[in-house]
């Protein structure tokens, strides 16, 4: 898609966030990725006025363990389906007490120590390195940002989310250890979401929604399931309605990425055309078509 093309916002949902309020035109489609199935069909529909399509990482009903995820099939299918914008909403636990359950956390950062997962569309036969010093497109955060103040939801601008392999939760002296990291938020499911968003050159942003505080906590063992379910469930309502406020924020941008999100991989780009593997290069058609067709 080009640079002035109009743009095409992605959602991906997390846990409690398996559909879109106010979505018109729905339909569910299943879109083929060489890098095998995705955790669900996607949602095309247009909300607001914007086109934008839907994908529940763990698959409706919540079918899919964190380490289970297949995130590149997830990141290849919304680049196929034309997806510019990529938002994506995920729960988390707060390890700051200025960061209480029910707050969201636009990110800017990440600490990523997951380790069973595919992190990249790239291998060997073609390599790249994309930079993820920010990871975050600022202008996707300053639209969420914007949202949240008009609908009155507390939120934070910038921090670290701590990405863990799960599905068990921490230790106390992991938490502990995350915390002397200066990391804000951890959470199970954002990398490598990110590296692959990046890789694939679409704007993204995070907003993390904290359900309860880690277990540093002192109150943390007092917290019952239902007391979390609870949060959780409010989170998921809170993120619906700033989905449908942020969508024509997002749609109402013109031209490239000023942070150059969209050009992540003019420079990326390391083994010599001749050299290439022309079976790799024929599965990055969506991802990196930009240059490899150049």
């Amino acid at each position: 898609m080009s640079h002035a093309s109009t743009p095409v916002i992605g959602i991906i949902g997390g846990s409690g966030l398996y559909q879109i309020d106010g979505l018109k035109d729905v339909t569910w489609k299943k879109v083929a990725s060489p890098f095998g199935e995705p955790s669900d069909e996607l949602c095309f529909g247009t909300l607001e006025g914007q086109r934008v399509v839907f994908l529940p990482r763990h698959g409706r009903g919540h079918r899919i363990a964190p380490s289970d995820i297949n995130f590149r099939a997830n990141v290849d299918a919304l680049k196929r389906s034309g997806v510019t914008d990529l938002l994506s909403l995920s729960a988390v636990g707060s390890l700051r007490e200025d960061l209480p359950p029910g707050v969201f956390v636009v990110v800017d950062q990440f600490i990523d120590r997951t380790f069973a997962r595919e992190k990249s569309f790239f291998g060997t036969g073609l390599v790249a390195h994309v930079s993820m010093a920010k990871p975050v497109c600022s202008r996707l955060a300053d639209a969420v940002m914007s949202a949240c103040e008009t609908l009155g939801v507390a939120a934070r601008r910038g921090g670290t989310y701590l990405a863990m392999e799960g599905p068990q939760f921490s230790s106390l002296a992991e938490s502990r250890l995350y915390r002397t990291w200066g990391c804000d938020v951890i959470g199970m499911t954002n990398m490598p979401e990110a590296k692959l968003a990046r890789e694939a050159e679409l704007c993204y942003a995070t907003v993390a929604m904290v359900t309860d505080f880690d277990c540093w906590h002192p109150d943390h063992d007092a917290v019952t399931v239902d007391q979390v379910v609870s949060v959780l469930l409010g989170n998921a309502g809170k993120a619906r309605g700033l989905v449908k406020q942020v969508a024509p924020l997002l749609g109402g941008h013109e031209g490239p990425c000023r942070q150059g999100c969209q050009r992540a991989l003019d420079h990326a780009l390391i083994t010599a055309p001749e050299a290439r593997d022309s079976a790799l290069v024929q599965k990055l058609s969506a991802v990196a078509g930009r240059v490899l067709n150049r």
